[in-house]
């Protein structure tokens, strides 16, 4: 009998432990705040005010109607308009939501899974709104390896451990959507109970790709522990493993630990290619659904049009339709910008012969920049005038009208054409949050390219990995785990490396 792994639940067991009901959450949107940390491409005007008396010329020789003045008053404010900011936020504090994650972060500095269960099980009573934060929170302090350990020495069950898988499936109850966080604080439980059982029993890839390091520390410690040794089996249906790996699309089968005995656990990196320089396993690139891709070209659309003058974007769908479809998609603006103190058309133009020599059809590539950048500025020169012309008249050239965010622009063109995306945007913002994180990472992988700049090497393009950079298990139970840096250009990516002691 197979069971179940950290990353997929037991298919062979009635009652699922802790995790397993994660695969059947729904797919919830939740609300993003609309902010850029990075930049605005929205130019405000300046407004004159009321103080401007030139605005208004009023013959005082004349009567004139009172009417529309006193059409311009305003209805006196509601009691509710009457509260203060400061009355405001003072309400917001007193909340009984606020209250308890004030008192349950008391708990969580101290130590203290008594009194937070205590707390927990009153706001359930008393009707209290759980956020994510909250069952973060208790899943955490019921996870406590002090607490643990003092249960132990006392010889009384510590009642954290045995809450806090229960805490879990109510929050799944409750349509909270569990993050990175919950899996951490779930995986300390595992470690703590030392139960094979519950150990990890969850997609972990349907949540994150990679892991941040607090995580990926607790996943090596958990592979250590004699509770992962005791998880596996030692037979299996080959047939079934490989049925597994093809439906999952690659690097993955989904049919619990392949198995037993102690792991063997390092901190590795891959080469190039993909391949482990640990066990020499090469990792595969997970396909992508075309029918995923169509889906998500269509909700761009929508975002876009929602976002944009949907005349103006309707337009340029409909360029694209006669101009495309393109090997490869730049975003203009980014690309003359790297490592250039001004926007450089010379970079930009090298991008372009760059990728027009490694395409398979040797056309231009879509250069897509805004309206502001092609007709002031650097663009007035006579060889970047000429430059624009040159693309322009190929059918390679788009430029995004005043007001418009070209990211919706240069995203769509690639989505829709299926092409190459050249940009060195992190791709993180509010506008990308509203794509989610279940196919558009995966795109972004697979179809992104990025540029370095050095003296010494001087242009370099950065093609998409051979390989995916997601949590992978082999058809003969090896784990990679990656994780999450800021930029892999600029610093190696570590992976965990989980294989068993004894070959089988």
């Amino acid at each position: 009998m197979l069971r179940a792994t950290c990353f997929t639940p037991s298919l062979s067991r009635a009652c699922r432990p802790l995790f397993v009901m994660i695969l059947r959450i729904p797919s919830l949107h939740l609300p993003h705040r609309s902010f850029s940390p990075f930049r605005g491409y929205h130019t405000s005007l300046p407004v004159k005010g009321s103080r401007d008396r030139g605005l208004f010329l009023v013959d005082h020789n004349r009567h004139l109607c009172s009417l529309p003045l006193a059409a311009a008053k305003q209805s006196p404010p509601s009691p509710s308009q009457n509260l203060s900011r400061k009355a405001k936020k003072k309400a917001i504090q007193q909340s009984p939501e606020a209250l308890l994650k004030q008192k349950l972060d008391m708990c969580s500095r101290n130590g203290d899974a008594v009194e937070a269960l205590r707390l927990y099980d009153e706001a359930k009573r008393n009707g209290v709104q759980l956020s994510q934060y909250h069952y973060n929170v208790m899943l955490y302090v019921c996870s406590l390896s002090e607490a643990a350990a003092a249960a132990a020495a006392e010889s009384s069950p510590n009642p954290g451990l045995s809450r806090g898988f229960d805490i879990f499936k109510e929050m799944i109850v409750d349509k909270v959507v569990p993050n990175e966080a919950t899996f951490t604080n779930g995986a300390r439980l595992a470690v703590a109970k030392d139960d094979p059982e519950m150990a990890f029993d969850m997609r972990l890839r349907d949540l994150v790709r990679q892991v941040t390091k607090s995580t990926f520390d607790t996943i090596e410690e958990w592979f250590k522990t004699e509770a992962a040794a005791k998880a596996g089996a030692e037979k299996w249906d080959v047939k079934k493993i490989k049925d597994g790996v093809v439906s999952g699309g690659g690097g993955w089968h989904g049919q619990g630990w392949l198995g037993t005995g102690r792991w063997n656990v390092t901190r590795t990196e891959m080469d190039e290619n993909g391949v482990c320089k640990c066990c020499k396993e090469k990792l595969v690139c997970i396909d992508i659904n075309p029918v995923e891709t169509e889906n998500f070209a269509a909700s761009l659309t929508r975002l876009a049009c929602e976002r944009e003058v949907k005349s103006n974007f309707n337009q340029f769908q409909e360029w694209l339709q006669r101009h495309g479809p393109f090997d490869a998609v730049i975003d203009g603006a980014n690309m003359g910008l790297v490592n250039q103190r001004s926007f450089s058309f010379f970079q930009l133009n090298n991008v372009v012969q760059r990728l027009q020599h490694i395409s398979p059809s040797k056309r231009l590539p879509l250069v897509i920049l805004h309206k502001s950048r092609v007709i002031g500025g650097p663009a007035t020169y006579p060889k970047n005038r000429a430059l624009l012309e040159k693309w322009k008249n190929a059918g390679a050239l788009y430029a995004t009208p005043p007001g418009s965010n070209d990211d919706w622009y240069w995203l769509y063109a690639a989505v829709s054409c299926k092409c190459l995306l050249v940009t060195n945007d992190e791709m993180r913002d509010h506008l990308f949050q509203l794509l989610g994180n279940s196919f558009f990472p995966r795109w972004k992988e697979k179809h992104q390219v990025r540029i370095s700049v050095s003296r010494e090497d001087g242009l370099t393009l950065h093609m998409p990995p051979p390989y995916s950079i997601v949590i992978q298990e082999s058809e003969d139970g090896r784990w990679h785990v990656p994780m999450s840096v800021e930029d892999d250009l600029q610093t190696s990516r570590q992976w965990l490396c989980a294989r068993r002691s004894k070959a089988h």
